[in-house]
């Protein structure tokens, strides 16, 4: 039984171990964003407005149908007096009158106000699906960018854990020296110095990965727990072409199209105001009950009506005072600002597409000469370690050695995780990090 009992916790324990070292991959940790950001909601939800707005229900091509009904009580003294001569008087004479229609409204035309005002809003649907978009873009984008911090903190903590290790074997060392009469006091005191400042930096940094995390899961939504892992590997994409991803940009990113929608708004707002100088053209149809109960007064004690009535009308605006004229004015200085924001924001992004290029150069070649600098600085070290075992350098000596090996560790993890953020934001840039597989 106890026996058992063992196993079945030897079971949990080693499940409750697997699931602590999970790893979450890049494309798992994509696809909970886009399941889970709040952001991404938001922008969805926004999309199924500008959606709902171009159904036919909002384009005013279908016509209305009100329903009227009312009553009305009357309790009067009348002086009613005949054709004959004769006079009655009456008084507290009631009477009430009664009515219900149904009314059919529905324009035929109207300067094609409508038709442009169906396809304005076609077009803002189409920039509401640019700025979900976007929202996406900048929201993975800014996932790979904690992702890769958690991945960088990651792998400092290993290389502090490292050296904290080196400088523990080196305590027990320099205490078997010491012990055996083969160096002093100090060697022990420095080596106890340099043990507690790499626990110190490990610690830090530990508590400094527990945080990224926390922001990796803000951004997906807080879909994950805090207990994993992040892949470390890094791939980069070799063979982009600058000309290729700069055509790309031209066509594809977001900033752009978005500017193109605006024009192509404006364009149909000018023509929808056009349709002021028009007139309006409209069915009119009606079904009513009516029923008067008169008092004596009256030739007509009660008097009930049906029927149906329709009609055209035609309604034309000569003159609102310049609104109109205004309006289309103003139409047209708006779009004139798009035309020349989308120059501007042209020039920007070509400048931001050049500038993200070379930065994506530089750190490449700077991670690197960071993965040279490594096998110098293991290579340095290992031989000074040889011969801080053999008494032939002092400590001082062997920390430096140490702590150089450290520095370029952490300095090659910063190359390689800036390097490819460099690269995802030339992706960003020309509208392709959507579109690449991670």
């Amino acid at each position: 039984m106890h026996i058992k009992y063992n196993i079945l916790l030897l079971i949990a324990f080693l499940s409750i171990s697997v699931k602590a070292q999970e790893v979450l991959t890049v494309s798992e940790a994509i696809e909970l964003a886009l399941e889970n950001n709040y952001g991404i909601k938001i922008a969805s939800n926004n999309n199924r407005i500008a959606e709902n707005n171009t159904s036919v229900l909002n384009s005013g091509y279908l016509p209305t149908l009100t329903g009227n009904a009312g009553a009305t009580y009357n309790l009067d003294n009348t002086e009613a007096e005949f054709s004959d001569g004769r006079v009655t008087n009456l008084d507290g004479a009631e009477s009430s009158r009664y009515n219900a229609s149904l009314n059919l409204n529905y324009t035929l035309f109207d300067g094609l106000g409508r038709h442009y005002d169906y396809k304005r809003l076609k077009e803002q649907y189409q920039l509401s699906e640019l700025e979900a978009r976007e929202t996406i873009e900048n929201t993975i984008f800014q996932l790979f960018t904690v992702y890769y911090n958690v991945a960088q903190i990651s792998e400092n903590v290993d290389a502090l854990e490292q050296t904290l290790s080196i400088s523990k074997d080196r305590i027990v060392r320099a205490q078997y020296q010491f012990d055996y009469g083969q160096s002093t006091k100090l060697g022990v005191l420095n080596a106890q110095v340099d043990i507690n400042n790499d626990s110190i930096n490990v610690i830090n940094s530990k508590q400094q990965l527990k945080n990224t995390k926390r922001d990796l899961n803000v951004v997906l939504g807080n879909a994950y727990g805090n207990e994993f892992s992040v892949d470390t590997l890094v791939n980069f994409k070799i063979d982009i072409s600058k000309q290729d991803l700069f055509d790309k940009m031209k066509s594809n990113n977001v900033s752009l199209l978005q500017i193109e929608k605006n024009i192509a708004i404006n364009e149909f707002t000018i023509k929808a105001n056009k349709s002021g100088y028009l007139p309006t053209v409209g069915l009119t149809g009606s079904y009513g009950w009516n029923k008067n109960n008169n008092n004596a007064a009256s030739f007509v004690a009660v008097s009930t009506n049906t029927g149906l009535s329709g009609g055209v009308n035609l309604s034309w605006n000569l003159f609102d005072g310049g609104r109109t004229i205004t309006q289309v004015k103003n139409a047209k200085i708006n779009l004139e600002n798009q035309q020349l924001q989308k120059e501007s924001v042209l020039i920007s992004v070509e400048r931001d597409f050049n500038n993200a290029w070379d930065d994506y150069q530089n750190k490449l070649t700077i991670f690197r000469v960071q993965e040279e600098n490594i096998l110098t600085s293991k290579n340095n070290f290992d031989r000074t370690q040889e011969k801080f075992k053999l008494g032939q350098v002092t400590s001082i000596e062997f920390r430096q050695a140490q702590l150089n090996l450290l520095n370029a560790e952490l300095s090659r993890n910063q190359a390689k995780y800036q390097a490819k953020i460099a690269e995802l934001n030339l992706l960003l840039l020309s509208g392709e990090l959507l579109n690449v597989q991670f």
